[in-house]
């Protein structure tokens, strides 16, 4: 009997551990998706901003309808990459996607802001001036977003991999969530932007 009581405690235990270890990946999942949401917002707001952005310089840069359409063109491809891995956070395939193509969309727009430098008239222009502000200002929160990011993704990653995590994240398919890293090293360098 005492024999049986032991044996039913210890199934109790593993059953109780095994709901907790699994509910908290599941929490911990949640978290690092709500943290990509984060994001996304901001580079809705981005993406938002650079029409206007390239509409104002327009007028101005005519005879630089290369940068002007390359912006745009990064800007389409960096929304269609953000749609995919909206849609699922943890594929690493997606997230990759889409941080090469933000890579290419920081890119053009600091070769936008270069090519303004040499345009007094452009510089001077009020809308211009707020638009580069806000986008400034969208940049900042698009970064404090990436990092609280990171940071769930490391702590679940963490629990997948950590004991007895890792046995049930093979189990129920727990996949690793990807970082969002900086692989291209112009990106590293903070865009330069001058009234």
């Amino acid at each position: 009997m005492i024999t049986m009581l032991v044996i039913a405690g210890i199934a109790i235990i593993i059953v109780l551990v095994s709901i907790a270890v699994f509910n908290n990946l599941v929490r911990l999942r949640n978290v690092f998706k709500n943290a990509f949401t984060q994001i996304d917002v901001q580079l809705k707001r981005r993406y938002d901003l650079i029409p206007n952005l390239v509409e104002t310089a327009k007028r101005y840069l005519s005879h630089e309808r290369d940068t002007l359409e390359a912006v745009i063109a990064a800007r389409n491809n960096a929304v269609s990459a953000n749609k995919n891995a909206a849609t699922n956070p943890g594929d690493p395939q997606s997230m990759q996607t889409l941080i090469t193509a933000e890579s290419g969309l920081s890119g053009t727009l600091g070769k936008l802001f270069a090519l303004s430098e040499g345009y007094p008239d452009l510089k001077a222009n009020q809308t211009m001036s707020r638009l580069m502000e806000e986008l400034t200002s969208t940049e900042n929160k698009i970064s404090f977003a990436r990092q609280a990011y990171n940071d769930s993704v490391m702590v679940y990653n963490t629990a997948r991999e950590s004991f007895p995590g890792a046995i049930f994240a093979g189990w129920f398919n727990f996949q690793a969530a990807t970082l969002w890293e900086i692989t291209d090293t112009k990106e590293r360098e903070a865009v330069k932007v001058q009234f």
